[in-house]
C-alpha cells in the first residue's frame, strides 16, 4: 500500500477550487508509489496525478517542480505540474505539500531490448541539452560527500570482503576529478521503472526527485547500469552500444569523458550500493521507502571493476 495520506473526494473538490481543471469526477490511489502518496484524479478536463509529498519539504520542491515544467516546455515527455489560479505549482493538502500534474501515458517494462535502450539514450541526451538553460541549481544530495559520510555507518553491516571493497571504492572515487567533465541537470535515477512506455514509444519519464546538478556522463552511467544489466550483472554489449550510440548522436562525448567512462560506471554502482545499504540498515524514523537488496549493486560494482578494460569499447557503435 502506497497511499500514506488519505484524501477524500470532498477534500479534493475543495482543494481543486484553486485550479482551473473543471469538475472532479474520480479519485483513485496509486499503489506503485514508494515515498509519496499518489492519486489518479479525473475531472471534466481530463486525467491528472495528485501527489502529496511525504518526505520532501516546501523549500526543496520548487527545484523539482520547476525542472519538470521546464523540461515539459521543451518537449520532454514528463509530468507537467499544473499552476493554480495564483500561478503556484505547490500547495498544501491535508497538512502535506501537494501538487497536481498532467498524466503521462504508458507502463514501465521489466524486460527491455536494444530498441528500448536506443530510445532511452536519445531521450537522455535531449534531457541533458534541454536542462542546460534551467537556471536553478541543486547540488547532488547523494554524491561523493554523502558516500564518505555514510560509509562508516554502513560498514558494520558488511562482511570483511564487502567492507574492504567499500573502503577501496570510496577511496578510488575520491581520487577522480569528475567535476572537470561537462556538468548540468541530471535525472540521477533513470531506472526502468521510471520510464513509461506507450506502445513502442516513450510515454513519459517520471520521478525527478533525485534530480540535481552533476556530471552529465554520470547520469548516463547510472542509466546504463540498469537498462543494460545482463547475465551475472555484466553489461549487455548490444543494449549498451545502442544506448550510448543514440546518446552520442545528439551529445558527442569529449575525450576526457571517454577516459572517465569506466570510473563513472563504478561511481554509479557505488552510489546505489551505499544508498541501499543505508536505507536497509539505517532507515529514517517513519521512513516510507521499501528497502531494496543492496547486494544487487555490490555485484554490479564488482563486475564493473573486473571488466574495466572492456568498458571503453562500448562507446564505439
Amino acid at each position: 500500500m502506497s497511499v500514506f495520506t488519505t484524501v477524500t473526494i470532498e477534500q479534493l473538490q475543495s482543494w481543486l477550487a484553486q485550479y482551473d481543471l473543471g469538475t472532479p469526477g474520480g479519485l483513485a490511489g496509486i499503489a506503485s508509489g514508494i515515498e509519496n502518496t499518489n492519486y489518479f484524479v479525473s475531472t471534466s478536463r481530463g486525467r491528472y496525478v495528485l501527489t502529496l509529498f511525504e518526505k520532501l519539504t516546501p523549500a526543496e520542491l520548487p527545484f523539482y517542480l520547476g525542472l519538470m515544467a521546464h523540461l515539459a516546455g521543451q518537449g520532454i515527455p514528463c509530468p507537467q505540474p499544473v499552476a493554480s489560479n495564483d500561478n503556484a505549482y505547490l500547495g498544501t493538502l491535508n497538512g502535506k505539500p501537494a501538487a497536481i500534474f498532467s498524466c503521462v501515458p504508458g507502463r514501465d517494462l521489466a524486460d527491455v531490448g536494444v530498441e528500448h535502450c536506443a530510445a532511452i539514450g536519445a531521450l537522455l541526451a535531449k534531457m541533458h541539452l534541454a536542462g542546460q538553460n534551467y537556471g536553478v541549481a541543486m547540488p547532488n544530495p547523494r554524491g561523493a560527500a554523502w558516500w564518505s559520510a555514510a560509509m562508516p555507518q554502513v560498514l558494520p553491516f558488511l562482511d570483511a570482503p564487502g567492507a574492504a571493497l567499500l573502503k577501496s571504492e570510496v577511496a578510488f572515487n575520491a581520487a577522480q576529478r569528475f567535476s572537470a567533465l561537462p556538468q548540468g541537470v541530471i535525472h540521477a535515477d533513470l531506472f526502468r521503472d521510471n520510464v513509461l512506455w506507450d506502445g513502442a514509444k516513450i510515454g513519459g519519464v517520471i520521478d525527478f526527485y533525485f534530480a540535481c546538478h552533476d556530471c552529465l556522463l554520470y547520469d548516463v552511467a547510472i542509466t546504463v547500469n540498469d537498462w543494460c544489466d545482463g547475465a551475472d550483472h555484466a553489461l549487455d554489449g548490444a543494449r549498451a552500444r545502442a544506448l550510448l550510440a543514440a546518446y552520442q548522436q545528439l551529445r558527442p562525448l569529449s575525450a576526457e569523458e571517454r577516459a572517465a567512462w569506466p570510473a563513472l560506471l563504478r561511481a554509479g554502482a557505488l552510489r546505489f550500493w551505499v544508498s541501499r545499504l543505508y536505507d536497509k540498515h539505517l532507515p529514517r524514523a517513519g521512513a516510507l521507502t521499501h528497502a531494496k537488496d543492496p547486494r544487487h549493486f555490490q555485484r554490479v560494482l564488482e563486475q564493473r571493476i573486473a571488466r574495466a578494460g572492456e568498458l571503453n569499447a562500448l562507446l564505439t557503435p
